[in-house]
């Protein structure tokens, strides 16, 4: 069993420890329940999905999920082309966007779902992406989350997702170049997101700027109330947990 992570809190300076959870849901596809009960294990205050539903009644299935796992959806879905966003009530939303990113002729268009919020005084920027299949498209995409980051007009942001590369490719070096990769930062946990087919990989991952405290951030195996049958179960990718502190802004 992997050393808890810190629960939700608000200190005394007005600080914000929260968890993020980064999760590629397969557009529920596959066990649903399993799914909440995943989600809702992990405690998070934000949820960053991947391949939310984008077509039949794809609002009322991610309002389901939300429901389910004790949130409320901020923004994303088919709006942005497969990325979304979840949270608690603990947040308070000042701003949402969902971002599509440009269409590369014979392949899947891709997006961000980016918000700003807070947790008392703490002001922080969330996006949400799931990058390209095609290498220098993946890389493309990697340069313009970054600049979507700079240009949200806050100190603080956390940005997590399907990478679709393994630590050693280009774009995933080139956000951890600017970002922090929360997981090399403080490893908790397990490793690997991606277990179905070929060697085990981590290729989903969460990144925060340099002035967010990172506490410990992996897949949460062994987590009281996450069980291998519903990591099995819910969805192909394994989700990355990660808990953050977020000075006042």
């Amino acid at each position: 069993m992997p050393t808890p992570l810190p629960p939700s809190s608000t200190e005394s300076d007005g600080t914000a420890v929260i968890r993020v959870l980064s999760y590629n849901v397969r557009s529920l596809h596959d066990d649903p329940a399993a799914l909440a009960r995943v989600i809702t294990a992990c405690a998070p205050d934000l949820v960053l999905i991947q391949e939310a539903p984008r077509f039949f009644r794809w609002r009322k299935k991610l309002s389901r999920l939300a429901a389910a796992s004790g949130t409320v959806v901020l923004s994303g879905g088919a709006t942005a082309s497969g990325p979304a966003l979840l949270c608690t009530l603990r947040a308070t939303v000042e701003r949402t966007e969902d971002v599509l990113l440009p269409l590369t002729p014979g392949l899947h268009r891709r997006g961000f779902a980016t918000a700003v919020v807070r947790f008392g005084a703490a002001r922080l920027g969330v996006v949400s992406c799931h990058l390209s299949l095609q290498k220098e498209e993946r890389r493309a995409q990697s340069g313009m989350l970054l600049d979507r980051l700079a240009g949200m007009g806050v100190e603080h942001a956390v940005a997590g997702g399907d990478l679709n590369e393994r630590p050693d490719g280009p774009a995933f070096a080139r956000l951890s170049e600017t970002l922090q990769d929360c997981r090399t930062v403080a490893p908790w946990g397990g490793e690997h997101t991606w277990t179905r087919t070929g060697p085990p990989s981590r290729i989903d991952a969460i990144f925060a700027t340099k002035g967010v405290e990172v506490l410990g951030c992996g897949v949460p195996e062994g987590l009281p109330g996450v069980t291998g049958t519903d990591l099995r179960a819910a969805t192909d990718h394994l989700p990355v947990l990660a808990a953050l502190r977020v000075p006042p802004s």
